[in-house]
């Protein structure tokens, strides 16, 4: 299902989740700036143009592409009640087919952590993946030691299904990641068959 880069907004009960667009600039590099420390512990290492102006429109362009492409729904989000940027989610590498899997990813302003705000949002987008695009199979990855961010995927029904080995390169090294997964119709752990 393609979908147009203008209607792709999803409103949660405190948040409007939407594309990036270029006047956004300011405040992702602010509210990445601000979180570096917080965020490279658990991210690919930045590229030299990061936090560039360059850089972010690369990433609206990918953004508009991946979109209207049907291969990825990149949201930023924005708390409804002051229009603050909080961070932002993506429904990566959308696979159709035999698949119909797409792969989350996440991350949240150091500040805006452990509110709830990432709670809602993966809860938003998995719903919308599963309504919306077809998807049946949600999958995630984090560090082992990212306690917060395994949590919030438990909390959101998602399941451990395992590790990956050298997974990403994390802090310029092979690291690890467990893996997790949401399912449309998801039947693990239920004990009786019907």
């Amino acid at each position: 299902m393609l979908l147009s880069r203008r209607k792709l907004r999803i409103e949660t009960e405190r948040m409007t989740m939407r594309p990036p667009i270029h006047s956004d600039f300011r405040a992702w590099v602010a509210l990445r700036r601000a979180s570096e420390d917080f965020l490279r512990q658990w991210e690919p290492d930045w590229s030299r143009d990061h936090l560039s102006r360059k850089g972010f429109a690369n990433r609206v362009y990918w953004s508009n592409r991946a979109v209207s492409g049907g291969t990825a729904v990149p949201l930023f989000l924005f708390r409804r009640e002051d229009k603050a940027l909080l961070g932002a989610i993506t429904l990566d590498n959308i696979r159709r087919g035999p698949s119909q899997t797409g792969t989350l990813g996440y991350w949240i302003g150091e500040t805006h952590a452990r509110s709830g705000y990432m709670r809602e949002a993966i809860t938003a987008l998995v719903h919308h993946a599963f309504e919306r695009l077809d998807i049946s199979r949600v999958e995630a990855a984090c560090l082992p030691e990212n306690s917060a961010s395994r949590g919030v995927l438990e909390k959101c029904g998602f399941k451990y299904e395992g590790v990956a080995q050298s997974y990403l390169q994390i802090n310029g090294r092979w690291s690890n990641h467990v893996l997790y997964a949401s399912l449309r119709m998801d039947r693990r752990g239920r004990t009786t068959v019907g």
